[in-house]
């Protein structure tokens, strides 16, 4: 059995000003670096990960890091794969200012946003492989809330019809025989 714990990286001053990320590289804030830190306690008194692996984005990288530094060991991988869907003309934005720009309908709109399905494809590929390169390891994955919400759903749509995935929440998957099972969603008990 191989099991997968997906973290979503810290709150940045973007999330909290409800602005899309998307690829930006924003790094985390005084309240996202304090979220990594409770996470990394609870992380290290939890159980022990085998390897970590990291988005390449600033704000994934940082929470990898808090949490590799409280293990005393290195984040193993940082992979473009894992990272946050890209946004296109909407990163930098609020709801506010889209409305303002492109109208009620700025959704249907090609604003050259990624795709969900090819999101959920990548982060699905990416789990896939990690299963089989770590096979019965335990493997950590930071990244991002729209790229493990899809994945999820992706892995087990008929656990995960929606998702929702808070800012450090912890997501328990375990691999078996090539089978998905989910243990843990979006727990946040650490704060």
């Amino acid at each position: 059995m191989t099991k997968v714990g997906l973290v979503r990286h810290g709150i940045t001053e973007w999330n909290e000003l409800s602005r899309a990320q998307g690829i930006s590289d924003i790094p985390l804030n005084r309240v996202g670096i304090k979220q990594a830190q409770a996470l990394a306690e609870r992380l290290s008194l939890e159980e022990k990960w085998d390897v970590i692996i990291s988005s390449d984005l600033s704000r994934a990288k940082e929470t990898a890091q808090i949490i590799a530094n409280k293990f005393n060991t290195s984040i193993s991988i940082y992979d473009q794969r894992i990272r946050e869907i890209n946004c296109g003309e909407i990163e930098g934005t609020t709801e506010e200012e889209r409305l303002q720009k492109w109208g009620s309908n700025w959704r249907e709109i090609d604003l050259g946003m990624e795709k969900f399905e090819k999101v959920a494809k990548r982060g699905s590929e990416f789990l896939e492989e990690a299963v089989i390169t770590y096979k019965d390891k335990r493997i950590l994955v930071v990244s991002h809330g729209a790229l493990i919400g899809l994945t999820l759903q992706q892995l087990l749509p008929e656990m995960f019809p929606t998702t929702y995935i808070e800012n450090t929440s912890v997501t328990i998957l375990e691999n078996i025989r090539s089978k998905w099972s989910c243990d843990l969603y979006n727990c946040t008990k650490h704060f």
